[in-house]
């Protein structure tokens, strides 16, 4: 008994169930994600990966079951969601009339503050040196895409929950994100993602989650 405080689950789903427009997506899903791990939901279009995504970040009420988040319900912390977890959605979710810097900025007062400096090696990170004060509606999707990403670079939580995180990048930028991803399971975060893209680089950890199995 003594040894499960040290790979107690960071993230865990207990008989969770997703109803989307009087349809179960899916029900009694479990899995316990410990650190080091990264978990990619796969399955049909329809099948509830971005629905399971958004109930594991807190921003949807499962239907049935719960998610937890270090052993507690998630609805109990919000508080600390930011602190923990960086969820980073199928669009972009950037402000067109702000400026890439700005928009970090903006993102990273939710969880981190980030100074000047760490936001301009960021974005370099990310390929978008020169982009620094260049408003993000004359950029092209991918280069949107990457300002989102950029915040994988700052100072992240622990948690990483991401959609389709590779859509709209080159081949450098998806082996780039790819090795990221990988490097920060290996020092202990945990990521949870959905992508239609197969991943050429898997940390350890690498587990695989087929909704399409658990169909309601």
């Amino acid at each position: 008994m003594g040894n499960h405080a040290v790979t107690s689950p960071l993230l865990e789903a207990v008989a969770l169930a997703c109803e989307r427009d009087w349809r179960m997506l899916f029900e009694r899903l479990e899995f316990r994600l410990s650190a080091g791990e990264m978990l990619q939901v796969s399955g049909p279009n329809g099948s509830g990966k971005t629905s399971l995504l958004r109930l594991l970040s807190g921003l949807m009420q499962p239907t049935a079951g719960e998610v937890r988040l270090n052993g507690r319900p998630l609805g109990a912390q919000r508080g600390e969601l930011a602190r923990n977890l960086l969820w980073i959605g199928h669009a972009a979710g950037i402000k067109g009339l702000l400026t890439a810097e700005e928009n970090l900025t903006w993102l990273c007062a939710l969880h981190q503050p980030a100074g000047r400096e760490a936001i301009w090696q960021a974005l370099e990170a990310v390929g978008l040196r020169g982009f620094e004060d260049v408003p993000c509606h004359t950029l092209s999707a991918g280069q949107q895409r990457r300002v989102a990403l950029a915040r994988l670079y700052l100072d992240p939580p622990p948690l990483w929950i991401l959609d389709e995180p590779f859509t709209a990048l080159d081949k450098q930028g998806v082996a780039q994100l790819e090795s990221h991803l990988a490097r920060h399971c290996e020092q202990g975060g945990l990521v949870v993602l959905t992508t239609h893209h197969t991943l050429t680089e898997k940390p350890a950890g690498y587990r695989d989650l087929d909704l399409g199995q658990h169909r309601a």
